[in-house]
């Protein structure tokens, strides 16, 4: 009986390792994830793009409360991607979060995926609280 006990703590403490590393090593990818495009968002502001700012100061924000362990954010163009993806790029069937610029204070959201689209909106603020409720449910989906 002691030694079934020992060998279930053990293979607990394997899994719970395992477990450990693999959070360890997602959110070491999502991290790098808001470094690079922080520096895409840097060279884009030094070029000119000056109505990314308030862009450029949600990454800041976001990343002082600690998001960029629960998103994987990227770029097309200047448009700022929100995603779960433990991968770089999405499949069609993943979630993402876009915030395109259409002008300084002017932003047109959406969430969906490669097929649909779930929320769509127009905000002139990224404190709006559609574009709060947005984040919030994408971190709820599963990260893929």
């Amino acid at each position: 009986m002691k030694l079934l006990f020992v060998v279930v703590i053990r293979l607990i403490d394997a899994i719970w390792q395992k477990m450990n590393n693999r959070t360890i090593e997602i959110t070491s990818r999502f991290e790098k994830s808001w470094s690079d495009t922080e520096k895409i968002f840097d060279m884009l502001l030094e070029n000119g793009f000056e109505r990314l700012f308030p862009v450029r100061q949600f990454i800041i924000e976001l990343k002082e409360k600690g998001e960029n362990q629960n998103f994987r954010i990227g770029t097309s163009m200047y448009r700022l991607i929100f995603s779960r993806s433990i991968e770089h790029g999405l499949r069609d069937d993943q979630k993402q979060l876009m915030i395109d610029t259409l002008d300084k204070n002017d932003y047109q959201i959406v969430l969906r995926d490669g097929f649909k689209k779930y929320r769509e909106y127009r905000i002139i603020d990224l404190n709006d609280i559609k574009l709060t409720k947005l984040l919030e449910t994408l971190k709820g989906t599963l990260v893929d």
